[in-house]
């Protein structure tokens, strides 16, 4: 029998943090969804997350898209005790060597931190690395982590972008060089027969986890629990 997937919740902010657990998140992420798919959250903001959430669970951050100030921009996010930090690629030039400074910069995080590879499913519109690509770069360069997700957050999801087949191909084959993988990408438990092959580490949710189903909404507990029970 496959392993049943986790479930990642992106909180806003500290206040999120004990509905997302009560609901069963089993990793806490931190962004801010006015800032984009991968909206960096404000490092005080980050902090009193890492403290509400005294270890229960692991805690990841997103830092916004990949630039050439980003480690520079997110020195203060680097202080704080994260297990992961991740940067989209949108907008990233798919040119020969592409990576190496993405390598740079994981070797320049504190022990103990890890950085996500994320591939953008929508990657034409986000003007960035086929997943396939992305999947290739994580596994030479034994990336411990990687996220699936969308770059344009519309009425469209992950599926609109790649097929299930074609995702499971993806994720098994990521976890087979033991690279944890979390799949996003707006999606919504109702969609989660469509995906019964698919069998990621984690998947991850915001909108559909908020009242109102808005991704600027607020966390709310019962939709969490609902994702979790639709996760078996």
């Amino acid at each position: 029998m496959p392993d049943t997937p986790g479930l990642l919740v992106s909180v806003r902010s500290a206040d999120e943090v004990d509905d997302a657990i009560a609901g069963g998140a089993d990793l806490i992420d931190v962004k801010e969804p006015a800032r984009g798919p991968l909206g960096v959250a404000e490092p005080e903001v980050v902090g009193a997350v890492v403290e509400k959430v005294k270890r229960r669970v692991p805690v990841s951050a997103a830092l916004g898209e990949w630039g050439p100030n980003a480690l520079t921009e997110a020195h203060w996010h680097l202080e704080l005790k994260l297990d992961y930090v991740k940067w989209g690629l949108a907008g990233y030039a798919h040119t020969p060597g592409w990576g190496e400074d993405l390598l740079d910069a994981r070797r320049s995080l504190p022990a103990g931190m890890e950085m996500v590879a994320v591939a953008y499913a929508d990657w034409e519109r986000a003007k960035s690395i086929p997943p396939a690509e992305v999947a290739k770069f994580a596994k030479r360069f034994r990336f411990r982590a990687v996220l699936i997700d969308t770059c344009v957050k519309d009425s469209k999801t992950l599926l609109d972008f790649i097929k299930p087949a074609e995702l499971a191909e993806l994720v098994d084959g990521l976890k087979r060089v033991y690279t944890k993988v979390a799949v996003g990408g707006s999606l919504k438990p109702e969609q989660l027969p469509k995906l019964k092959g698919v069998v990621p580490d984690y998947f991850a949710v915001r909108g559909s986890a908020c009242a109102g189903g808005k991704r600027d909404g607020v966390i709310d507990k019962s939709r969490v629990k609902k994702w979790k029970e639709a996760l078996g």
